[in-house]
C-alpha cells in the first residue's frame, strides 16, 4: 500500500530525532538541557510610549535577567503579550532575543488561532535557533473537540523539529490540554512537555504522574515545590520581579541543598508586593524598570498603566523587600 504523505512526515520526523540523539542517546525531552529542573522566565515585552516594541529595552531585560540569575526566557507568552503584536513585529521580538541569547534557553510562543501562523512563526523561531516552543492551543473556539486539536499539533510535529512543549492556560485560551491530547503526541520524539498555568494542584500532580518522562513545568509558584520534588522546572512570571528570588530556589535546589527556605523567602516577597493589589502588566513592568534602574517601559491596551497611586506602593514594597534579603 502506498504510504501517505502524512505517513511519510511522521517518519522523516522520526528519522530526525534519532539523528539529533546521535551518540549521546535518546532524544532528551528536555529543551536541549542536560536537566529538566530550570528556571525560565516568562518575559514581559516592553514597549516605548509610543506603545512600539523597544528593542534596546527588550536588549536590556534579557541581560538583566541573565544576570540575576534565570536560566532560560519565554519570548511572546501570556506575560509577553503575544496577542498585542502582529506576526510581523512578533518575528522582530523573537529575532531581537534570539541574535544575542547570553547563554540562556529560549523557548518562543508561536501560537495563534489559526495553524498557518503558528506554523510560520514556529518555522521562523526554529531558524533563528530557538531552543523551543511553547505552543498555545488555537483559541477562540471555545474547547474543541479532541481529535481536531490533534490534527492541529500533528502538523505542527510534523513540519518542525526543534521541541515543543504544549500550552496549558484554559482560563484564557477555553482550551485544556487533555492527556489523551499528550499521549497521541508522545510519538513525537520532539514533545518535550508543557507548561501548566492552571495553579491547580491536583491536576498538574497528574500531568507529572502520567507524563513522568515529559518536563512538566509549573507555570505557578504554588505548584513549584510538587515540580522541583519531582525533578520538574517551571516557567515563572514572577520572574521579571522576583528573579534573584526565583533563582535561589533553583540554585539551592540543584546543589542538593534544602531548598524550602529559599522559596519561603520568594513567597514573602512576592506577598509584600502583592498585598496592595500590585500586579498586571504595567505595575510589572514599572517594577523591573525601577530594579533595573532604567526608563519605565509600557503595556498595549487593553492592558492599563500603571497608576501614580500603585507606584508609590510600588516602590514601598521594593524597599521593605531589600530589607528582608
Amino acid at each position: 500500500m502506498e504510504t501517505s504523505r502524512r505517513e511519510a512526515l511522521a517518519l522523516a520526523g522520526a528519522a530526525a530525532g534519532m539523528a539529533m540523539a546521535g551518540a549521546g542517546g535518546a532524544f532528551a525531552r528536555d529543551l536541549g538541557s542536560a536537566k529538566k529542573t530550570l528556571f525560565w522566565t516568562a518575559a514581559v515585552t516592553p514597549c516605548d510610549k509610543n506603545l512600539k516594541f523597544d528593542p534596546g529595552a527588550m536588549r536590556d531585560i534579557v541581560a538583566y535577567l541573565k544576570e540575576k540569575g534565570t536560566d532560560g526566557i519565554v519570548v511572546l507568552g501570556t506575560t509577553g503579550e503575544f496577542p498585542s503584536f502582529s506576526v510581523a513585529e512578533r518575528k522582530l521580538i523573537a529575532e531581537t532575543v534570539l541574535a544575542d541569547k547570553k547563554g540562556l534557553n529560549i523557548i518562543v510562543n508561536p501560537g495563534t488561532p489559526n495553524f498557518p501562523e503558528t506554523l510560520e512563526l514556529s518555522r521562523h523561531a526554529q531558524d533563528h535557533g530557538a531552543d523551543g516552543l511553547l505552543v498555545i492551543p488555537p483559541f477562540y473556539y471555545d474547547n474543541p473537540p479532541t481529535e481536531g486539536l490533534i490534527r492541529y499539533y500533528s502538523m505542527l510535529f510534523e513540519q518542525v523539529s526543534i521541541p515543543i512543549n504544549l500550552y496549558h492556560i484554559p482560563g484564557t485560551s477555553q482550551v485544556p490540554i487533555s492527556h489523551e491530547l499528550l499521549r497521541a503526541m508522545m510519538k513525537y520524539p520532539n514533545l518535550a512537555g508543557i507548561k501548566d498555568s492552571t495553579g491547580d494542584p491536583k491536576g498538574y500532580a497528574s500531568f507529572v504522574a502520567d507524563f513522568p518522562e515529559l518536563n512538566m513545568r509549573s507555570g505557578t509558584g504554588n505548584n513549584l515545590a510538587y515540580a522541583l520534588d519531582h525533578g520538574m522546572g517551571a516557567i515563572l512570571a514572577e520572574g521579571n520581579v522576583f528573579t534573584a528570588e526565583c533563582a535561589a530556589v533553583f540554585k539551592t535546589y540543584r546543589a542538593g541543598g534544602d531548598y524550602h527556605a529559599a522559596a519561603q523567602r520568594m513567597a514573602d516577597a512576592i506577598k509584600v508586593m502583592r498585598s496592595g493589589g500590585i500586579w498586571g502588566y504595567g505595575p510589572m513592568k514599572y517594577a523591573l524598570s525601577k530594579q533595573m534602574g532604567g526608563p519605565q517601559t509600557y503595556q498595549r491596551p487593553p492592558n492599563a498603566d500603571v497608576t501614580d497611586a500603585q507606584k508609590l506602593a510600588i516602590n514601598s514594597a521594593l524597599d521593605q523587600i531589600k530589607g528582608m534579603a
